[in-house]
């Protein structure tokens, strides 16, 4: 990769990145179909930046984590995100996209602890996912996990 020159180098790395947001967008939005049996454009946004972010934990750290921590992390995040696009779809454009109010421990009926519950699951999935994009597809590093 060093022979390319700076716009092939852009290129790539903004292809690699669409890939993955799609990726991430496309499958948050069919997971919601499956289990929910609806989802909303929405969706595809906040699941291809959650796919981009959790990626980038990994890629960003100077040392290697565990992956229960990168998971712990990317929980964070994909509430986070969750969190913002309710604000954002639900609270202010009150397209109404879903309502947590009904669950325990919830914010704004935004999120709640129950999904992030579920967001922790998911997020090793999506650490494999990128992890395994980045290798297969783009010629990366092989990643080596430490667990704990």
């Amino acid at each position: 990769m060093n022979n390319q020159t700076p716009n092939k180098n852009f290129a790539l790395t903004a292809y690699k990145y669409l890939f993955l947001f799609l990726v991430g967008g496309f499958s948050y939005f069919y997971i919601e179909i499956l289990f929910r049996g609806y989802s909303h454009f929405s969706m595809i946004i906040c699941g291809g930046l959650a796919l981009i972010l959790c990626g980038l934990i990994n890629q960003l750290m100077h040392f290697k984590i565990s992956i229960i921590i990168q998971m712990i992390i990317s929980a964070i995040i994909i509430t986070g995100l969750e969190f913002v696009t309710g604000y954002i779809v639900n609270m202010k454009l009150h397209w109404n996209v879903w309502d947590y109010s009904g669950m325990p421990y919830n914010l704004y009926g935004q999120i709640c602890l129950a999904y992030s519950s579920i967001w922790l699951m998911l997020s090793l999935v999506c650490i494999f996912v990128d992890d395994l994009i980045r290798w297969k597809i783009f010629d990366e590093e092989k990643a080596q996990y430490k667990w704990f």
